[in-house]
């Protein structure tokens, strides 16, 4: 069965491509939604900076991921501004990480 913590644990695996933290760390991702067969799945979730870039890229591998998981048929991802992020949403870990980058 799908769960918002296995979702969350595979998008560890994409990094947003000019930090290089991956985007659930860098509090991007705002929400999943399940369908309740667990075939369906949303990722809402933000960008660092409205208008980048990477946002193809991104989504790109969010779908991959996403759908690479058993039982999952379809996954989307939905853009949202509202909050815009800052780098207060981030986890402990990769802010840490963010003060040795810049």
């Amino acid at each position: 069965m799908v769960t918002e913590e296995l979702v969350r644990g595979i998008l560890t695996d994409v990094l947003d491509p000019e930090i290089q933290i991956d985007i659930v760390n860098l509090g991007m991702v705002y929400g999943i939604e399940i369908s309740e067969d667990g075939k369906h799945v949303k990722v809402i979730m933000t960008l660092t900076t409205m208008g980048c870039p990477a946002f193809d890229d991104i989504q790109a591998q969010v779908i991959e991921k996403v759908e690479s998981l058993p039982g999952v048929e379809k996954a989307e991802v939905e853009l949202t501004f509202d909050p815009p992020w800052d780098k207060e949403m981030m986890s402990e870990e990769a802010k840490l990480v963010f003060k040795y980058l810049f």
